[in-house]
């Protein structure tokens, strides 16, 4: 564009200069009024609106460059994990509520999830899907809680029972997330699941 400018500068100038050369008086007689071609206002008036034309091109050019980007940025964003509780035997009872870890991570796209804490931090703000499934034996209580931060949003629980051998469950619930967020699921007091690398999965992926 700046090069454009410059090359109609440029023409202007010359035909000025070429205006004073012809219109010089052969007496050698110097005048203070020079001689303006007849479309030269309406070159002038041409000329700063193609000007006004090429700067709003300008704008509109390195604002779709940012939406390009913007949208890249979005389609690059993939976050999904899976995984289970590990182990080989009963996970619990506790005498108090305790954070349930996923030791064992199927998928972990985004590095979203920590296998050290069993907490899942939102790495931006949207749309997740989360499910957590249990397999437990039926002497004791199950009960398991999907938390956001410090709020409780959904569970899944079995009591215990001398005719049950064993007890499955789960739940699965969509929830709106800032980047921060963190969602993780609590083994109630006095409940307990099963551990191993197949039963007891919790998983979350984000949707949009």
């Amino acid at each position: 564009m700046n090069f454009t400018i410059v090359l109609f500068v440029s023409l202007f100038c010359g035909l000025i200069s070429a205006q004073d050369v012809g219109d010089t008086p052969e007496t050698g007689e110097t005048s203070d009024t020079r001689a303006c071609f007849p479309d030269m206002c309406d070159f002038l008036q041409e000329f700063g609106i193609i000007k006004e034309k090429l700067v709003a091109s300008e704008t509109r050019l390195k604002d779709s460059e940012t939406q390009i980007i913007e949208l890249k940025n979005k389609k690059r964003t993939l976050v999904a994990f899976s995984a289970a509780a590990g182990g080989g035997g009963p996970i619990g009872p506790f005498n108090r509520e305790t954070t349930l870890i996923y030791r064992t991570v199927k998928t972990n796209i985004g590095d979203a999830y920590s296998q050290y804490t069993g907490i899942f931090t939102a790495p931006v703000q949207g749309l997740y899907y989360f499910t957590f499934y249990y397999h437990a034996g039926g002497a004791h209580a199950s009960h398991l809680i999907l938390m956001k931060n410090n709020q409780q949003i959904v569970t899944t629980s079995d009591q215990s029972t001398q005719y049950d051998g064993a007890d499955n469950g789960g739940n699965a619930v969509f929830l709106q997330l800032n980047q921060g967020d963190q969602v993780f699921v609590n083994l109630n007091a006095n409940a307990h699941v099963w551990g191993n690398d197949h039963i007891t999965t919790f998983s979350g992926v984000l949707v949009n």
